[in-house]
């Protein structure tokens, strides 16, 4: 079974996606507490840069994936003209001006759980991936947006040390993709403070986890908690520890059990922006099983099975990124995520 590649017809249609719809203000859903009368207002009103796609941590993570698609596959056409305009969206939204109303937002203390843990993952993450870029234009973007990923990594380190304990779901709120997502950003940066205290909480939460049953999908999944626990150990392990860990975990693969896993969710209805989720729980169990497969020794036929499964669940929803809004606003992270080479 051979996976699909990310090639340039491919990026070249992930981006005009995001293009299409990081600056479409409505239709919206708000994570949005008011303090007095005058925060009525609109989303673009509230947030200059992250007001697109129906709500503001797919609008970050559409500027993500539009970030590493400039770096990667779009870079080796310079002239494509789907490269110049995000370069041009980039120079647009991303001032300092603009930015400052976002920090202003997001550090208010009255608002210390927006987008807590999901939101506050990505705007690491997108930093992590700008800070990758080595063109002047790049190195200022990440500049424009330090202020922020500051305001959320501060925020990190107050929650994690009260989190007793970590929240097991297939959606926003799941520890291990949060965690998963911060420590790209945290080892990238050197901060070593940030990245200590994701490791102690992992650890804490997820070290002693045994033969996982994996109780989904549920009807909203777009994260599997069972694999997003894995792969988030494999990040806060090296492999010598990640091994015996995984071989406790999951201790069937090569059975196939629990069954679910190997199992692609069936989608009824993608007008449906709960039920649509369930793309994205398949595209983000490929991304988890490749990067599993990848950390097995050679020789482990496990990693047969995981590319496998992997290629499954590619082929049951890679086709259905676009379509609808409800999934269109967002499915295209989740299929970069799995398609990437990292």
């Amino acid at each position: 079974m051979t996976l699909p590649v990310l090639d340039h017809a491919t990026a070249v249609h992930f981006a005009q996606l995001a293009l299409s719809h990081v600056q479409r203000e409505y239709p919206n859903k708000l994570d949005h507490v008011l303090l007095n009368d005058g925060d009525a207002m609109g989303p673009a009103a509230l947030h200059p840069v992250f007001h697109g796609s129906f709500d503001w941590h797919s609008c970050v993570h559409g500027y993500w994936l539009l970030a590493t698609l400039y770096r990667t596959t779009l870079a080796n056409d310079p002239h494509d003209g789907t490269r110049t305009r995000i370069d041009a969206l980039f120079e647009s939204q991303f001032t300092a001006e603009k930015m400052h109303a976002e920090v202003q937002y997001a550090a208010h203390p009255s608002r210390a759980g927006f987008e807590r843990p999901y939101g506050w993952a990505w705007i690491l993450a997108l930093q992590a991936e700008l800070d990758r870029h080595e063109h002047d234009a790049g190195r200022r973007w990440a500049a424009v947006l330090q202020p922020l990923t500051d305001v959320f990594a501060s925020r990190f380190m107050a929650f994690l040390p009260k989190a007793t304990y970590p929240i097991r779901v297939g959606t926003h709120f799941s520890s291990a993709f949060a965690c998963r997502l911060a420590l790209e950003y945290a080892d990238a940066a050197g901060h070593t403070g940030l990245s200590a205290m994701v490791r102690d909480a992992a650890k804490g939460w997820f070290l002693n986890d045994h033969d996982c049953q994996a109780w989904e999908p549920g009807g909203d999944d777009f994260l599997s908690s069972a694999l997003m626990e894995a792969e988030c150990m494999r990040v806060v392990l090296d492999r010598a520890a990640f091994v015996p860990w995984f071989d406790a975990f999951l201790p069937r693969v090569l059975a196939r059990e629990p069954a679910t896993l190997f199992t692609p969710a069936f989608v009824s209805d993608r007008s449906d922006g709960k039920i649509a989720h369930l793309d994205g729980l398949n595209l983000s169990r490929a991304w988890c099983w490749r990067a599993i497969a990848r950390a097995l020794p050679a020789d482990d036929a496990r990693r047969q099975v995981a590319h496998d499964t992997a290629v499954a669940h590619l082929a049951a929803s890679l086709p259905h990124v676009a379509g609808d809004y409800m999934g269109e606003h967002w499915l295209a992270t989740f299929a970069l995520l799995a398609l990437l080479d990292r």
